[in-house]
């Protein structure tokens, strides 16, 4: 009997120093200014003990409730934060049932989730060859190129083959301030050896035509580019005096 109670207050314990570690790590997401969200993904990767959701979000087993294996391609919530490691980190997955999509006349919802552009054609723009897109839902001052990494807002339909976006921006972007342009290759080049753009998708000022050394300032966009892994979406060249 004792024996019986000392190894259920050591799964107790454990339990309690899995909550409290847990509480812990979200603490230290929110000090440090980390922007939680929640959104919903399906799973494309599973290894013995880490996942990946829409190609871009990690996750390890024990952020998964309820005991639930997951699979390739099992619909997922989760609250997702950013991390120096990953990129973007699952705080916790919660598996979805076809049932939570609710039961309206038409089976469509709405949800969230990440992605890279995929092809960019007129008239028919896709993310991750499954989700396709019109101009008109796309945020102010984002021209859309292949290999960005957006966040889409998108309609599912039970009796659809594809999924249609309500919205896509991209998902992460930055200012970058006096940096130099380092190499140029045709219509496309490069911003401090590590930023990517093209003249195909870039907006400049009048008049202005990027040249090797020039310092510029720049807004640019997560983007998969090669080796690189941002894009510069519009630059303007800094004038000194």
């Amino acid at each position: 009997m004792l024996w019986f109670i000392s190894r259920a207050l050591a799964f107790f314990r454990r339990r309690v120093d899995s909550s409290e570690a847990e509480r812990e790590q979200h603490m230290r997401l929110l000090e440090g200014g980390t922007r939680l969200k929640t959104v919903q993904g399906v799973v494309t990767k599973i290894c013995s003990d880490y996942g990946l959701i829409d190609e871009l979000i990690y996750f390890s087993s024990d952020a998964v409730t309820g005991n639930v294996s997951l699979k390739v391609g099992q619909e997922v919530s989760v609250i997702v934060g950013e991390d120096k490691t990953y990129g973007l980190k699952a705080i916790k997955v919660d598996a979805l049932c076809d049932s939570c999509h609710g039961n309206g006349p038409s089976n469509s919802y709405a949800r969230v989730s990440f992605g890279s552009i995929s092809s960019v054609v007129e008239g028919a723009n896709y993310i991750d060859h499954a989700t396709y897109f019109s101009l008109d839902v796309i945020c102010k001052g984002f021209e859309p190129y292949q290999g960005d990494r957006v966040e889409v807002e998108f309609c599912t339909q039970s009796d659809m083959l594809s999924r249609k976006a309500l919205s896509v921006k991209p998902l992460r972007h930055k200012h970058v301030h006096e940096v130099c342009i380092t190499s140029l290759h045709g219509r496309n080049g490069v911003i401090d050896d590590s930023i990517f753009f093209t003249l195909e998708s870039l907006k400049l000022p009048d008049g202005y035509t990027p040249q090797i050394s020039d310092i510029v300032n720049a807004v640019v966009v997560e983007s998969s580019q090669s080796c690189y892994t941002w894009r510069a979406i519009s630059m303007t060249p800094v004038k000194r005096r």
